[in-house]
């Protein structure tokens, strides 16, 4: 990674994220999905969106896959690109926060100290980690991409799951189990999520 300039200097905006929050009419939040390749994070995370939008509260979705096309495409799959990848999205929707949007990520995220290093970014309670719990061997039957069977015959290295570890979140904001749960009741679970946090008012009440 190349070092970081000593010639910058951070500039205050004149409008604030709180003012941005008023203007929208609700919080913004991080809301990071990370689970197994398979596990319906994005899914979720877009199904959560299409929701939201549909109560006039302003979102956006980071998604791993379109990530990867352009601010992460010069990174491999390698622990090393891994953590910059995540350390990038960290950054990303920390900016995102700031303009008072609610920012839903749906990234494997495979190792636990880069999701806290992500937490850390952010002020205490606008990082809620959503884990999409579903077992390899569902997540392998599913294969949408066609992904497990290409790192089984070895043609992905450095495959989350196969031959590259995940590390389960251990007190997540909460736990969605994407292969019991369908996905209306798995977005209902996330906006009780968000109004108990008091991001979102309750839908009764908008």
């Amino acid at each position: 990674m190349t070092k970081k300039s000593s010639n910058t200097v951070w500039h205050h905006a004149t409008i604030t994220r709180a003012d941005r929050e008023k203007l929208h009419g609700h919080k913004s939040v991080i809301v990071w999905f990370t689970g197994l390749s398979g596990s319906g994070k994005s899914t979720l995370a877009h199904a959560v969106e299409d929701y939201l939008h549909k109560q006039g509260i302003s979102t956006f979705v980071l998604d791993g896959d379109n990530v990867r096309h352009g601010l992460c495409s010069d990174l491999s799959f390698s622990d090393s690109d891994r953590i910059e990848n995540i350390r990038r999205i960290g950054e990303l929707a920390k900016l995102i926060i700031e303009a008072g949007v609610i920012t839903l990520t749906a990234f494997i995220s495979p190792f636990k100290s880069d999701r806290n290093s992500a937490r850390n970014l952010v002020p205490h309670g606008d990082f809620l980690e959503i884990y999409c719990q579903c077992p390899i061997e569902t997540c392998e039957q599913r294969d949408v991409k066609g992904l497990y069977k290409k790192a089984r015959a070895g043609e992905i290295p450095f495959f989350t799951g196969i031959d590259s570890p995940y590390e389960a979140p251990e007190q997540p904001e909460l736990v969605v189990n994407t292969h019991e749960q369908s996905l209306d009741d798995s977005v209902q679970r996330v906006i009780e999520l968000l109004v108990s946090r008091g991001v979102i008012q309750s839908p009764q009440e908008n």
